[in-house]
């Protein structure tokens, strides 16, 4: 193998791990889409990241009761005070790489902050918003 060539081979190995952990592809809008959604705004995924709704418990929640409403920041869990890793792509660059992990985690956290789950069209926005902090 000459230089040129590992050159080649080395830059190669470089960019392989940072396509096979791809941020939320056109698929999961798509997706999203096949379920009703329409055109996905970050304005509005912003607002229904900071809108506050009282729980059944008579609580008021947001994303930002765990999360930092700037999503390059670091959140802490309500209850437990666990460090949460910031949501943005651009910083965490393992978020919205599995689709599983995004349906599992909208499902849960919009039950809890919102108290049902989030539609198509929110996630969907949301989605918008995060992938577009910077």
């Amino acid at each position: 193998m000459n230089y040129k060539q590992a050159l080649t081979f080395c830059c190669f190995l470089a960019v392989t791990p940072l396509a096979s952990a791809t941020p939320a592809s056109d698929a999961e809008f798509a997706q999203f889409k096949s379920e009703g959604a329409g055109n996905f705004s970050a304005e509005h995924g912003k607002q229904a990241w900071t809108t506050e709704v009282v729980s059944k418990e008579g609580e008021k929640r947001s994303c930002t009761t765990c999360h930092d409403a700037d999503p390059t920041k670091p959140g802490q869990h309500n209850k437990t005070k666990k460090v949460i890793e910031p949501m943005a792509p651009s910083i965490n660059a393992e978020r919205f790489t599995d689709q599983k992990k995004i349906e599992k985690w909208f499902k849960r956290n919009c039950e809890w902050t919102w108290g049902r789950e989030c539609t198509a069209q929110e996630k969907g926005d949301l989605l918008k918003f995060l992938m577009g902090a910077n």
